[in-house]
């Protein structure tokens, strides 16, 4: 069982559980739930840095990254940046976050949020809602492309954006459906953790020019990003670079005013 098979099935318990103490008429009765979103897909299209920035306090393959900055504080720093928008881990057992991150952060700033997650069930989608995300992140890896139609759809009824994150080509041509807004390439392999933005790249050309593409993980350069560019992407998720820093705010000031 490879580290994407645990975290999902320590996912499928933990959604059990909270549903079984949460239903879900608590979540849609939440005060942030007829909230207008704010569509992440249209603030990459009108801009000309793309740069999603992410708040993550660790990861499988990095340990520890930065748990001292507070989710507010980067919030704040990376709309002073003036990001497209903002990326949340959510996942408590292995990136060391939580649903409580993404509600300050949206109680911080005005920026379009992403719930970084695991998803592999409606439920989630109610919880990102209601916690005030702007757009849902759906792994190919780990859904078939029932569960995709199925989960992008819901989705949309609920004002979300969806992000639809491929790691090769298998998951993509089983993917592309009307339901996604943004198609997103991680350059991570899931299972070796090795990264390269070359599957991007290759991918390019096979993304519809109708979805905004993404590109995500392993950018730390002006270079890269400048490179991905002539490939057709508008969206770059980059976290650990600015998250391993002392002021991951002051870092993606720093990294857009270069980029510009």
């Amino acid at each position: 069982m490879n580290i994407l098979d645990k975290i999902v099935a320590d996912k499928r318990i933990e959604v059990e559980l909270k549903k079984s103490i949460i239903p879900t008429t608590q979540l849609e009765n939440s005060v942030l739930f007829d909230r207008k979103t704010n569509s992440l897909a249209n603030a990459l299209r009108n801009s000309t840095t793309g740069i999603i920035a992410e708040h993550k306090r660790r990861s499988p393959s990095k340990a520890v990254i930065n748990q001292k900055a507070s989710v507010q504080d980067v919030a704040i720093g990376y709309q002073k940046a003036e990001v497209c928008g903002m990326s949340i881990l959510t996942d408590g057992k292995y990136f060391g976050g939580s649903l409580d991150d993404l509600l300050l952060t949206r109680a911080s700033v005005e920026l379009p949020l992403l719930r970084k997650e695991f998803i592999i069930d409606e439920y989630q989608l109610l919880e990102a809602k209601a916690y005030g995300a702007d757009v849902i992140l759906l792994i190919a890896a780990v859904l078939t492309r029932d569960q995709i139609k199925s989960l992008s759809e819901f989705a949309k009824s609920l004002s979300l954006d969806v992000l639809l994150e491929v790691h090769n080509q298998e998951e993509l041509e089983k993917s592309i459906m009307p339901t996604l807004d943004m198609l997103g390439v991680n350059n991570r392999n899931l299972k070796t953790f090795e990264v390269s933005t070359d599957i991007s790249k290759s991918l390019s050309d096979q993304i519809p020019d109708d979805f905004v593409k993404v590109s995500e993980s392993g950018i730390s350069s002006i270079e890269a990003i400048k490179d991905l560019k002539q490939y057709g992407y508008k969206g770059f998720l980059i976290g650990e670079n600015f998250m391993k820093t002392e002021n991951p705010g002051t870092s993606a000031i720093e990294f857009i005013q270069n980029l510009k």
